[in-house]
């Protein structure tokens, strides 16, 4: 942590009311983050990199974060050196297993119903059951 972090810190520190307000900021913030990419990690993209963020975040204030961080990060290293030297066959179960994920999302979301429509499909199957 920088010096000037630290004194910035500590000045917050000194006033209970706004250290509680700070702390409650920063929960906030770092729980909307991780929520967020607990959502995204099994759809393509930075999913567990929006929940490392926020469990950095959430560290940043937190020591059960900082430990919750160190033992996410620890496992997630492990699994992709675990599935880096997997079969063609496994991996390829991991590219349509993420592929049904998105699918079914988009048809939940009713994606298919609106792209259908302008094309004029009106199948039944396409519309969300939400």
């Amino acid at each position: 942590m920088s010096e000037r972090r630290r004194q910035f810190r500590a000045k917050i520190r000194a006033n209970p009311t706004l250290d509680l307000a700070y702390r409650i900021t920063v929960a906030v913030v770092g729980l909307i983050v991780l929520g967020l990419g607990i959502l995204a990690i099994p759809y393509p993209g930075p999913g567990w990199l929006i929940v490392f963020a926020g469990l950095g975040i959430l560290a940043s204030e937190f020591t059960w974060a900082h430990r919750l961080l160190k033992f996410a990060r620890k496992h997630y290293d492990r699994f992709m050196e675990w599935f880096s030297h997997q079969s063609v066959f496994v991996k390829g179960l991991g590219v349509l297993l993420t592929t049904a994920v998105v699918l079914v999302t988009l048809w939940l979301l009713g994606t298919f119903s609106l792209i259908g429509g302008w094309f004029g499909l009106d199948w039944s199957w396409l519309s969300s059951p939400l």
